[in-house]
């Protein structure tokens, strides 16, 4: 049997006690999880959205909630209390990742890339995948079964949010070299393409469309598809005015995210957010 099928089955069995099979297979599960060989999601060139989900693997992140016990856990002088299947990761020495004192969480059971950077607090949980070389700044949330994509930098403050159940639904992906500004918010299993800037506060969720000043258009989240921000977009937070009744009246707007440029293919991708923007 495939772990896969371990899993799948052990998830739907119904039970109130737990027994070895079950802790031998979740072990196995987050081995797995933690070298990056599996995924909530994964690219998916076939699929209109670039990605796929990968449904059980949520089921087995869920089993793990499901079968752990909260307990003590080290290190000593650090107290805290947590599922037994959930200990603090341990990250090999020669990954080069950098996790710098101050009340930062990394839970076993996700991927961390070779040359992360984490400033002091951050929290990533199960499930999240990290790629190789993105900083995760102060007081930054990776959620759980959200993909970050390499070369990403999620400013203080950002949220990534999680999206581990319905275990069907994708999750937030940030791809590659993302820069997600101070102060952002990235909610329900939004895809933030390539290369793509969020300015400073910018807030994109699935239930918010997002104007797009350069190509004239608006992008939303329709039925199963989600909310796709393009690549290279750069996303600043905007307002739109109310148009009929007592919020024109009242000269009323609302939050819009709004595109004011795309970056050039020869933009370094290390400019500064103010110079990108002016």
């Amino acid at each position: 049997m495939s772990l896969q099928q371990k899993i799948e089955e052990l998830f739907a069995r119904p039970s109130d006690q737990y027994g070895e099979e079950y802790f031998t297979a979740f072990e196995e599960f987050k081995k797995a999880l933690n070298e990056g060989q599996m995924r909530a999601a994964e690219p998916d060139e076939l699929s209109a959205t670039g990605w796929k989900v990968n449904a059980w693997v949520k089921k087995g992140i869920l089993l793990g909630f499901r079968i752990g016990r909260a307990e003590e856990m080290p290190p000593a002088g650090f107290q805290f209390r947590d599922k037994q299947t959930y200990p603090l990761k341990q990250i090999p020495a020669g990954q080069n990742v950098r996790v710098v004192p101050g009340g930062s969480s990394i839970r076993d059971g996700c991927y961390i890339g070779k040359n992360v950077t984490c400033m002091p607090p951050m929290y990533v949980n199960a499930g999240a995948y990290v790629d190789d070389g993105t900083m995760i700044d102060s007081h930054a949330l990776v959620g759980s079964c959200a993909q970050i994509g390499k070369r990403c930098h999620l400013s203080a403050a950002a949220q990534i949010g999680g999206v581990l159940e319905p275990v069907g639904a994708m999750p937030v992906i940030i791809e590659d070299d993302v820069l997600v500004g101070g102060n952002c918010g990235v909610y329900e299993g939004t895809v933030v393409g390539k290369e793509a800037v969020l300015a400073a506060g910018a807030v994109v969720t699935g239930s918010t469309p997002v104007y797009d000043l350069v190509r004239e258009a608006v992008y939303r989240r329709e039925g199963d598809r989600p909310l796709m921000i393009p690549p290279g977009a750069v996303v600043v937070p905007g307002a739109r005015a109310v148009t009929r009744g007592r919020g024109k009246e009242w000269a009323l707007s609302l939050y819009a995210p709004v595109i004011i440029k795309y970056r050039d293919e020869k933009t370094d991708q290390a400019v500064r957010l103010e110079d990108l923007l002016r």
